[in-house]
């Protein structure tokens, strides 16, 4: 059986793993669901300047030191949303042997000078900064009719629960990048589950060079579609949880 350690996107903790874990545990998986530095129950007892102040690289290296500790076979690393840029970030900083594969779930990997807002376009980034300005340095979970299509699959009772439990992402996570390695590592095995993109869409943007996509042109990059919203764990987590559990894994590189 496979370990997989689950990473949550922007406004996430832990806890949006819940179902697809439970699906994995009941095949005999042992799954790790992380709660990233300052969000969820890791914000509890911070004042809302010091949560803001949480960077992408507190993430990362927060990762780091979970994946440090893990005993055993190597894991299956899966990134969902803005958790893509922290596992692609992470396993570059001395943790290759415990990682098998990188998923990364509707989402890819950012370059070491690309943050979140450099990455949503000029209209977008202006809309994120001014929501920074408004909430004290911190970005609070969009409402569904803000996402659009991005909240496809998720009733409307069942999103206001979701956004009720987010947590407002730091504005250091939103604002700074995560520093890569120079060279991407082209033995480790990395999937895509796109969602609400496609293959045929993923071709697309390597060609146009676009910053999320570039890099999946490399021989180690495979996509599988999940076609849904942007949070599968919650619209579709039993199919998630099959796409999963079908990753092959490989050992690390000598």
């Amino acid at each position: 059986m496979t370990t997989f350690v689950l990473v949550p996107g922007f406004w996430l903790g832990a806890w949006a793993w819940d179902e697809v874990a439970a699906v994995l545990r009941g095949q005999g998986h042992h799954v790790v669901a992380v709660t990233p530095a300052g969000m969820a129950e890791r914000r509890a007892g911070k004042r809302s300047d010091e949560a803001a102040r949480v960077t992408t690289e507190d993430q990362v290296e927060d990762l780091v030191t979970t994946l440090r500790g893990h005993d055993g076979d190597p894991v299956v690393l899966v990134g969902h949303s803005g958790g893509g840029p922290l596992v692609a970030a992470a396993v570059e900083r001395g943790v290759r042997d415990r990682v098998a594969a990188l998923v990364f779930v509707d989402t890819g990997p950012l370059p070491g000078d690309v943050a979140h807002v450099d990455f949503v376009g000029p209209e977008q980034a202006r809309l994120v900064r001014q929501r920074l300005a408004e909430n004290g340095g911190e970005y609070p979970m969009p409402t569904a009719s803000e996402l659009g299509p991005g909240a496809a699959g998720i009733d409307a009772e069942a999103f206001e629960r979701i956004r009720e439990r987010s947590t407002p992402e730091p504005g250091g996570v939103v604002l700074q990048a995560a520093r890569r390695a120079e060279r991407p590592d082209r033995t480790l095995p990395k999937i895509v589950i796109a969602c609400t993109f496609t293959a045929d869409d993923v071709r697309g943007a390597i060609g146009a060079g676009v910053p999320a996509f570039a890099e999946m042109g490399g021989p180690e990059w495979s996509v599988r579609e999940l076609p849904t919203g942007h949070w599968p764990m919650f619209s579709e987590p039993a199919a998630l949880a099959r796409l999963l559990a079908g990753v092959e894994v490989s050992a690390p590189a000598p």
